[in-house]
């Protein structure tokens, strides 16, 4: 394990001095590039970064296939940590990513509804109702179906129009199967 965390740190030292200086002083810690989401049960930023040793078990455990990695576009304190773009493809909050995790960056959760409406916080889903078609009086319902906590994360009123509950936990299930393009409903992320 020694050995991978020494070559993982040469490699983005190599990456470091490789890239554009221009690149780098664009990312800032405060502002990523682009909305990502981390796994569920995931430490709050800084610390999360800290106890990551980028070992890429959560992606190997992943059944999605959602968890990707970071290269230098969100700055080198990121470099090679997980992360999700719901918008490709979301979590289905499974969490073996947790159980996989040999760190603790990455907490392992119960899989059980309440266990996850009250451990996970990957971020929230916010609609637009100048997009969604429910709203315009054309009944959707997309991600009211995809989501996992159905009544719980998101509930549906009148023409199936979403509404958003507290108990959300960001997974993306919702914004990855919105039928509009752009999509209707987004997760925003914890750290925004």
């Amino acid at each position: 394990m020694e050995r991978r965390n020494f070559l993982q740190s040469l490699i983005c030292a190599a990456v470091s001095l490789a890239a554009p200086l221009s690149t780098q002083a664009k990312v800032t810690k405060n502002k990523p590039r682009f909305r990502y989401l981390r796994p569920p049960g995931s430490l709050e930023e800084n610390e999360f970064e800290a106890r990551c040793i980028r070992c890429g078990q959560c992606a190997e455990t992943c059944p999605n296939r959602c968890i990707k990695f970071f290269g230098t576009e969100n700055g080198l304190s990121s470099y090679a940590t997980p992360y999700i773009t719901p918008r490709e493809q979301a979590c289905i909050l499974c969490m073996k990513c947790g159980d996989a995790c040999p760190t603790g960056a990455i907490k392992s959760i119960k899989r059980s509804a309440g266990t996850i409406v009250e451990q996970v916080k990957m971020g929230k889903a916010r609609v637009d109702e100048n997009l969604c078609l429910s709203y315009q009086g054309k009944s959707c319902g997309v991600c009211y179906r995809a989501c996992p906590l159905q009544d719980v994360a998101i509930t549906v009123g009148w023409m199936e129009q979403p509404h958003v509950q507290e108990a959300c936990v960001g997974c993306g299930l919702c914004e990855r199967s919105c039928i509009q393009i752009p999509q209707a409903i987004k997760i925003i992320p914890n750290y925004s």
